[in-house]
């Protein structure tokens, strides 16, 4: 699709890739396929010296900020899950299984067993590495996987998984599709920083020049409108606790919520935006779009607040409370009308499938045949098909990734990082580093105090009252940005007022620095 790079795209642009996007889908709904059932692992009949055969690419560039998680009291957390993640690969029941119906192998020789496929050279198996680098994961396996029929276990050696031919006559690519995904993923993860990007100054340029900026919003830049974030010591998953809920996020459960709404609803009312108002940070994605800048705000946000300051451009990953649909008959009707239940914590009955009465004490007063659910998407469902859909078509034309206020914990949110080029720039502006995943800089603190600093060298006019002076140009502003500095530890990382990072983070390079002079 041609395009005017100087032109951000509109989601009119979704009909001429339809094609494209729809065989994306396929793919992704292929790569879903593993039931629960399916997770359970199966006696294995592949021989030790089979499953010893799979190993995985020794990756050529060790990125330490990816690999460890220098965050206080995440450190081990993110290395139990890391190898947990291996673990969970090879013992994937694609490669164990108990029903040789595919393939008579009991009947076949040792010697006969042969690849139906033969393997990349090693620089064949580099250049696909860099053109995973380049285009993304789902790009690369639309191209590979669903256009140039490759077979996946031959696919699964360009990223280090070598299986036992026996292994691979055993497994169907549809089984061995998922495994893929995760190696990619994984492989993804380990993004080389880009060597041009490594100063405040930088990312003022970046700003200035890009013309589709995709921005990734998360509970961070809410936080000081008074909505709760998830994750903090003071938010919403450590204040469900009185619940003596399983896990926290069993509150935020499909299944459980049809079982016992009640929870819920005694609790929506801490996450309505009945009275909140956007914060800079939200005033500063409706600038970038002002300018003709925003591709796209993808926000995990439920709170609407997006809506608020009007930003046209938006996609609301996890829904939000705008609306609100009936459990059973899918009736949709205007968040407006079940306020009143949320806030007066009841569960709001469907106005379309009838009420009844109470048949015992238990249940007093009426009671809906089905209930009304606000549009959040809950865990166990599906995201929007819009997420999918102009995620699909903005990975192709984004030339900055900014994330605010996020922690990319949360899938498949999480995974966009993995969908955009390596060469696209990308920028954090987080109270918290993230260490999982390599930004090419970190602006570390309070997201509303580091975008009045980017849009006073920008020369932006941000408004907003929370501001000195009401404006990120104000004299008040610039003297408390004089007075209040950001601290520049090295290329690729800053700290603002506000930041919660762990020392050891912040003097890592400089220990390992120390560690490579004592070894050498």
């Amino acid at each position: 699709m041609d395009q005017d790079n100087n032109q951000p795209i509109t989601p009119s642009d979704l009909s001429s890739d339809s094609s494209s996007i729809n065989k994306r889908l396929v793919l992704e709904d292929e790569v879903q396929t593993e039931t629960q059932d399916d997770r359970v692992i199966k006696k294995s009949k592949v021989s030790q010296d089979e499953e010893s055969s799979m190993h995985f690419y020794d990756l050529e560039e060790y990125n330490e900020e990816s690999d460890r998680d220098w965050v206080e009291g995440q450190e081990e957390e993110e290395e139990e899950s890391d190898t947990d993640s291996i673990e969970s690969l090879l013992a994937h029941p694609a490669l164990f299984r108990d029903d040789d119906s595919l393939v008579d192998v009991d009947n076949i020789e040792e010697e006969e067993i042969q690849k139906a496929w033969t393997s990349f050279t090693d620089e064949e198996m580099e250049q696909l590495r860099e053109e995973a680098r380049e285009i993304g994961l789902m790009k690369f396996l639309e191209k590979h996987v669903l256009q140039t029929s490759t077979p996946v276990p031959k696919m699964l050696e360009v990223f280090g998984l070598y299986m036992h031919p026996r292994a691979a006559l055993l497994a169907s690519d549809i089984e061995l599709l998922p495994i893929l995904k995760s190696i990619i993923t994984r492989f993804l993860r380990k993004r080389r920083r880009l060597d041009y990007v490594n100063v405040l100054d930088d990312v003022v340029d970046l700003l200035s020049k890009a013309n589709n900026i995709m921005i990734v919003t998360g509970a961070g830049v809410s936080v000081s409108c008074g909505i709760p974030d998830f994750r903090s010591e003071t938010g919403i998953y450590s204040r469900l606790q009185e619940y003596e809920l399983d896990d926290p996020q069993q509150m935020f459960d499909i299944e459980y919520f049809r079982e016992t709404p009640e929870i819920f609803y005694s609790f929506a009312k801490e996450l309505y935006p009945a009275n909140y108002e956007p914060s800079p940070s939200h005033l500063f994605v409706k600038l970038v779009e002002d300018k003709g800048k925003l591709l796209r705000n993808y926000t995990q946000n439920i709170d609407t607040l997006e809506h608020k300051a009007d930003i046209k451009r938006v996609v609301n990953c996890h829904g939000s409370f705008a609306t609100a649909s009936c459990v059973t008959c899918g009736y949709k009707v205007d968040g407006k009308e079940i306020e009143s239940y949320i806030i007066a914590q009841q569960v709001p009955p469907c106005p379309k499938c009838g009420v009844k009465e109470g048949t015992n004490e238990e249940e007093e007063g009426p009671r809906g045949v089905s209930i009304m659910k606000p549009d959040i998407t809950f865990f166990g469902e599906r995201l929007p098909s819009e997420f999918d859909n102009l995620l699909a078509l903005d990975t192709q034309h984004v030339d900055l990734l900014i994330v605010m206020g996020s922690s990319l914990k949360v899938s498949p949110v999480s995974e966009i990082m993995q969908q955009i080029p390596h060469s696209v720039p990308q920028i954090l502006i987080n109270r918290t580093p993230i260490t999982h995943m390599t930004f090419d800089i970190q602006l570390l603190g309070d997201c509303d105090i580091i975008v009045p600093e980017i849009c006073r060298r920008l020369n932006w006019e941000l408004k907003h009252h929370k501001l000195p002076g009401g404006s990120a140009l104000s004299e008040e502003s610039i003297k408390y940005s004089q007075e209040n500095p950001c601290k520049f530890w090295r290329n690729g990382l800053y700290t603002f007022p506000g930041a919660v990072v762990d020392a050891k983070f912040l003097n890592s390079q400089r220990y390992l620095l120390f560690i490579f002079l004592l070894l050498y």
